[in-house]
C-alpha cells in the first residue's frame, strides 16, 4: 500500500500508476496532475504524492478549489499568494489584465480601485465584454473575478484617487500596482506613496503604445521599493494608439513583479 495525498487528503491506494488510480475513483474524462504537473501520460506513483484527480466540468467545493491551485502553483508559493493583498489603481487596459492574472494566481484580496465605467472603445485591449458596457469597471471587474474563483476577497472601490484618499484606501496593501493611462495621475500617487507609504511596493508602468517589439518592454527597479514596467518611451498619441498586445504584455510583466514582491524576490 502506498500513502498518497489525494485531493488534499491522506490516502492509502494499492494503485500502482496514477491513471490507475484516476480510474479507480473517477471517471477517465478527468484531469491528473502529479505533484504539480497535469501529465499526458501515465506515470508511476509513489509514497507522498501529491496527487489531485479533477472532474472536468464541475465546480470543486472551496477546500478543494485551493488545493488544486495550490498543486499546480507549488505549495509554498500559492501560501503567500492567499494571504496577500495588492491594491490595483485604475482598472484600464493595465489594470484589467492585472487583476486577472493576479486572479488566477489566487491572491486573496484585491483591492480595485476606478470610478469610470465601461465603453465600447475599452473593447480592444481591456478585460471586459460587451455586457459590461455601462457597468463601473471595479463591478465589472468584481464580476470577472468571481467568475475564474469566487472564494477570492475583492474590494470595488468607485472612486477618484486624489492626495487626500491615496494612502487611505491603499494602507493595508502589501504591493500596489499603478495602471493609470493619465501621466498627472501617475506621477501624484508615486509621490504619495514613496512619501507616506515608503514600505509598500510599488508596480508602474511607463510606455507600452503601438506595435514596437515585445522585447523592449521590461522591469527596472529605480529607487528601493518603485519598479517601472514598460519601454519608458512609446506613450499613446496620434498614429499609435494603445494596442492589446503590447498593453498585455506590460500588465503582465507587472502581475509578474508583484508575485515576484509577494514571494520575497526583489531584483527584475
Amino acid at each position: 500500500m502506498l500513502e498518497i495525498s489525494l485531493n488534499g487528503k491522506k490516502t492509502l491506494t494499492s494503485c500502482k500508476t496514477a491513471f490507475e488510480l484516476r480510474d479507480k475513483e473517477f471517471s477517465n474524462g478527468s484531469i491528473v496532475i502529479v505533484n504539480g504537473y497535469q501529465i499526458s501520460e501515465d506515470t508511476i506513483i509513489n509514497n507522498n504524492d501529491n496527487i489531485f484527480i479533477i472532474q472536468k466540468g464541475v465546480m470543486p467545493p472551496k477546500e478543494q478549489l485551493e488545493l488544486m491551485i495550490c498543486a499546480r502553483h507549488t505549495p509554498k508559493v500559492y501560501d503567500k499568494m492567499k494571504n496577500a493583498t495588492v491594491g490595483i489603481a485604475g482598472l484600464g487596459g493595465l489594470g484589467s489584465n492585472i487583476a486577472i492574472s493576479l486572479a488566477r494566481m489566487g491572491i486573496g484580496h484585491l483591492i480595485l480601485i476606478d470610478f469610470d465605467i465601461v465603453e465600447p472603445s475599452n473593447l480592444n485591449r481591456q478585460s471586459y465584454y460587451i455586457n459590461h458596457l455601462g457597468m463601473l469597471k471595479c463591478i465589472a471587474m468584481k464580476s470577472q473575478i468571481e467568475q475564474i474563483n469566487p472564494f477570492i476577497k475583492v474590494t470595488a472601490v468607485n472612486e477618484y484617487l486624489t492626495e487626500n484618499n491615496a494612502c487611505l484606501i491603499l494602507k493595508d496593501c502589501d504591493i500596489i500596482c499603478e495602471a493609470f493611462d493619465n501621466p498627472n495621475c501617475k506621477a501624484m500617487l508615486v509621490n504619495e506613496i514613496l512619501e507616506k507609504l515608503p514600505d509598500t511596493p510599488l508596480v508602474c508602468s511607463s510606455g507600452m503604445a503601438g506595435y514596437e517589439s515585445s522585447n523592449t518592454i521590461r522591469t527596472t527597479n529605480p529607487i528601493k521599493n518603485l519598479y517601472i514596467c514598460g519601454d519608458g518611451e512609446n506613450g499613446a498619441e496620434i498614429g499609435r494608439g494603445l494596442m492589446a498586445p503590447r498593453v498585455q504584455i506590460c500588465a503582465g510583466h507587472q502581475a509578474n513583479m508583484a508575485v515576484r514582491l509577494l514571494l520575497n524576490i526583489k531584483d527584475c
